[in-house]
């Protein structure tokens, strides 16, 4: 998949390095992104996310550098799903987020043959808040206490799409 900015695909062994730096051992992401803290690239095993559908590479266009990641998760039979989305804060702020989710969305209605995407996010996220607006999503519902991350308790606001 690509945008004008982006490319989309599955993640490789050779994206350790940029996994390691935008996402793992970034604790500006970790604040609202759930995934392991790695302390050093050592402590980082991608293995298991390489080649796969589900978890995909965010990449600038015109480097290839993987700048951070969406996923697909707890797709149902009625022809839902819900998608996440990480991104290395240095890239935060430059609508990086918003175009690759749109054309994730896109992807999944068309390719896919989804009929309803949900996307959650910590509550008071506002920054994911405004990424899932511009991509068309609406309130859905919340969720108090739905989960622990990073030792407490965390609402989770969902928003959702329908084809």
């Amino acid at each position: 998949m690509e945008t004008e900015r982006l490319i989309i695909d599955q993640i490789r062994p050779e994206d350790h390095l940029d996994y390691y730096t935008n996402i793992s051992h970034d604790r500006r992401v970790l604040e609202t992104f759930i995934c392991a803290y790695a302390e050093s690239p050592d402590d980082l095993d991608i293995s298991r996310y390489v080649g796969r559908d589900d978890i995909l590479a965010i990449r600038l266009r015109e480097t290839g550098k993987l700048i951070g990641i969406l996923s697909i998760f707890a797709q149902k039979d009625d022809g839902s799903c819900e998608i996440g989305y990480g991104l290395g804060s240095r890239y935060w702020n430059c609508g990086y987020a918003s175009e690759a989710v749109k054309r994730l969305i896109e992807h999944l209605f068309t390719d896919r043959n989804m009929k309803k995407i949900y996307a959650s996010f910590f509550t008071g996220n506002d920054s994911s808040r405004r990424v899932m607006e511009k991509c068309g999503m609406t309130y859905s519902h919340f969720s108090p206490g739905e989960l622990v991350y990073q030792g407490r308790k965390r609402d989770l606001t969902y928003y959702c799409i329908s084809r």
